[in-house]
Parts: C-alpha cells; sequence; structure tokens
C-alpha cells in the first residue's frame, strides 16, 4: 500500500494486431467464357435445380460436384413444412458423396440457384454450408473449387472454401 496522499495507477497497455481478409475469385461473364469441364459440371448443378424441392420459399438450388475419381454427385435443396427440417443443395451433395464414396477428395462443386425473379447472379453458399464444405475439403487435403451460376449471366469461380470462409471453425481446434 502506498503512503497516504499517495495514488498508484496501473495501466496496462494491450496491443492489436489488425488483420486484412481477401476473397480471391474469378468471374466469367456467360457460359461461353468458361472451361468445358467448369460449364459441364454448372449444366448439371442447373439441371439438379429444376428438381429441387422448395414450394415454401420458390428458392430452388441445384448442387454438382464432382470427386477426384471423376463420378459427378448432385443434390438439391429439400424443403419441409417444419422448418428447418430442410436442407440445403450443397449439404444434400456432399453428404450423399461422403456416404457413398469416403474416400474420394472433392474437386469441385458447381451451384445453381433459381428463383422466380432471377436475376441471373449467382448466389454464394449459407453459412452452414460453408462450414460443412470447409469439413471436406479439410477431410480431402486438398482445395475444393466452387462454381457459382445462375441459370445465365455472370459465373463465379472460387478456388478453395478458404476464400469463402477464412475463420472456419475446424476439427483440429477440438483435438486439443
Amino acid at each position: 500500500m502506498g503512503s497516504p496522499g499517495f495514488l498508484s495507477s496501473i495501466f496496462v497497455i494491450q496491443t492489436m494486431k489488425k488483420h486484412i481478409l481477401t476473397t480471391s475469385y474469378s468471374e466469367y461473364a456467360s457460359d461461353a467464357e468458361l472451361p468445358g469441364n467448369d460449364l459441364e459440371l454448372l449444366k448439371t448443378a442447373r439441371n439438379a435445380a429444376k428438381n429441387a424441392y422448395a414450394p415454401y420459399s420458390k428458392f430452388q438450388v441445384g448442387a454438382a460436384l464432382k470427386l477426384e475419381n471423376g463420378i459427378v454427385v448432385i443434390g438439391n435443396n429439400q424443403e419441409n413444412a417444419a422448418y428447418p427440417s430442410g436442407l440445403c443443395a450443397e449439404r444434400v451433395a456432399i453428404f450423399s458423396a461422403g456416404a457413398n464414396y469416403p474416400d474420394y477428395a472433392v474437386d469441385a462443386i458447381a451451384v445453381c440457384c433459381v428463383t422466380e425473379n432471377n436475376s441471373g447472379k449467382p448466389f454464394s453458399p449459407c453459412g452452414a454450408c460453408r462450414q460443412v464444405l470447409g469439413e471436406y475439403e479439410n477431410r480431402g487435403g486438398k482445395p475444393m473449387r466452387i462454381i457459382l451460376g445462375g441459370m445465365k449471366g455472370p459465373i463465379f469461380i472460387i478456388n478453395s472454401v478458404k476464400d469463402l470462409l477464412p475463420l472456419a471453425f475446424e476439427g483440429e481446434q477440438l483435438k486439443k
């Protein structure tokens, strides 16, 4: 204790590091510019979207993923009146691939959204799908390319899930 009349103060100086996160992606104006394999995968996702079960949102989404062994697996969103019992197209496809082909990494996934007033602009996967895609990217041990497109208009290609979800929760955090 200090003597009477003496005030002691302790100042804690904290340092903060600032980081900037960036997303890297390629944009193609139309199907005509897209490389052949990517275009075929996107067309498969578009066809899958047409069969989506979306009676409530009218927001049909299709996904097609290509495994490293060349197999293509599709999925589409499946809604349910007891929301949130439905499932997004990306997770339908990736869980199907994981259940049927657990030993193969995903090379790429194409996602296509169809809405009643589709502007043609691609939609990005929701946060839950980003997390699941990240888990499977880590599981496969290599980057998973993501192709985002609508029925028309621009197409975005992202080279890794890490560009969509840079600070993902990873299973390694649970092992420590």
